[in-house]
């Protein structure tokens, strides 16, 4: 019994990886949120899922810092966040304004998404700089 490999680990890969877990609590948890428009919930399901692509992306070698990728993530959370706020109005800014007070639960998610993508984008710029201090 020794000597027989375990099954799913190999000499060549010694480890194995906890960000996948991440990945998927992070996509049920926003999910449900945004579902339930749980605002606590979607926020931290998606923050937990950009912080488990970045890790991933990381660790694998394909970046140099995961941080670049959860800001380009971030970017990408914004835009969507505020497309889909952007299909529940019409006209410029002060629509989506007055949409920030309305009783709307499709544009309240919208916002959920971009809020959840700006406080990513924030992290994004400032964690390296506190941890290279």
């Amino acid at each position: 019994m020794e000597g027989e490999p375990q099954p799913g680990l190999s000499e060549e890969y010694t480890k194995s990886s906890p960000w996948h877990i991440v990945v998927v609590m992070g996509l049920v948890l926003s999910e449900v949120g945004i579902l339930f428009n749980l605002y606590p919930l979607s926020v931290g399901g998606l923050v937990l899922f950009v912080g488990g692509v970045s890790g991933i992306v990381d660790e694998v070698g394909y970046v140099d810092s995961p941080w670049r990728l959860a800001g380009g993530l971030s970017v990408a959370l914004v835009v969507l966040g505020l497309l889909v706020v952007s299909t529940q109005v019409d006209g410029g800014l002060a629509a989506f304004r007055s949409q920030v007070a309305a009783n709307n639960g499709v544009s309240q998610r919208g916002f959920t998404v971009a809020a959840t993508g700006a406080i990513m984008a924030v992290a994004a710029l400032v964690v390296p700089r506190v941890r290279n201090q």
